[in-house]
Protein backbone atom coordinates (compact mmCIF):
# COMPACT_ATOMS: atom_id res chain seq x y z
CA UNK A 1 0.00 0.00 0.00
CA UNK A 2 1.36 3.67 -0.84
CA UNK A 3 0.44 5.87 2.14
CA UNK A 4 1.59 10.08 2.39
CA UNK A 5 1.42 11.77 5.85
CA UNK A 6 -1.94 13.70 5.98
CA UNK A 7 -0.90 17.57 5.50
CA UNK A 8 0.50 19.13 8.79
CA UNK A 9 1.68 15.69 10.24
CA UNK A 10 5.15 14.16 10.47
CA UNK A 11 4.71 10.39 10.90
CA UNK A 12 7.24 7.88 12.29
CA UNK A 13 7.94 4.56 10.19
CA UNK A 14 8.30 2.18 12.82
CA UNK A 15 10.24 -0.95 10.37
CA UNK A 16 12.75 1.64 8.46
CA UNK A 17 12.87 3.79 11.59
CA UNK A 18 12.76 7.22 10.14
CA UNK A 19 9.92 9.90 8.59
CA UNK A 20 7.46 8.87 6.36
CA UNK A 21 8.66 11.25 3.00
CA UNK A 22 5.98 14.10 2.35
CA UNK A 23 6.05 12.89 -1.34
CA UNK A 24 5.21 9.22 0.39
CA UNK A 25 6.41 5.59 0.07
CA UNK A 26 4.73 2.16 -0.32
CA UNK A 27 4.68 0.31 3.37
CA UNK A 28 3.54 -3.09 4.26
CA UNK A 29 -0.10 -3.87 4.38
CA UNK A 30 -0.06 -4.09 7.86
CA UNK A 31 -2.38 -3.29 11.09
CA UNK A 32 -0.12 -0.47 11.87
CA UNK A 33 -0.40 1.12 8.41
CA UNK A 34 -4.15 0.65 8.36
CA UNK A 35 -4.42 2.33 11.88
CA UNK A 36 -2.87 5.16 10.82
CA UNK A 37 -5.28 5.78 7.80
CA UNK A 38 -8.44 5.16 10.18
CA UNK A 39 -6.64 8.00 12.34
CA UNK A 40 -6.84 10.00 9.72
CA UNK A 41 -2.43 10.55 10.05
CA UNK A 42 -1.80 8.93 6.77
CA UNK A 43 -4.16 8.79 3.43
CA UNK A 44 -3.74 6.29 0.96
CA UNK A 45 -2.71 7.39 -2.49
CA UNK A 46 -0.61 6.50 -5.85
CA UNK A 47 3.07 7.07 -6.26
CA UNK A 48 3.58 9.92 -8.65
CA UNK A 49 4.87 8.24 -11.81
CA UNK A 50 7.16 10.85 -12.98
CA UNK A 51 9.27 9.87 -10.22
CA UNK A 52 9.02 6.62 -10.29
CA UNK A 53 10.57 5.97 -13.80
CA UNK A 54 14.14 4.96 -14.85
CA UNK A 55 16.38 7.68 -16.64
CA UNK A 56 17.53 6.86 -20.08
Amino acid sequence: MFVKPAPGLVIRDPDLKDLLPAEGREVPDSDYWHRRVLDKDVVESQPDLQHTGSAE
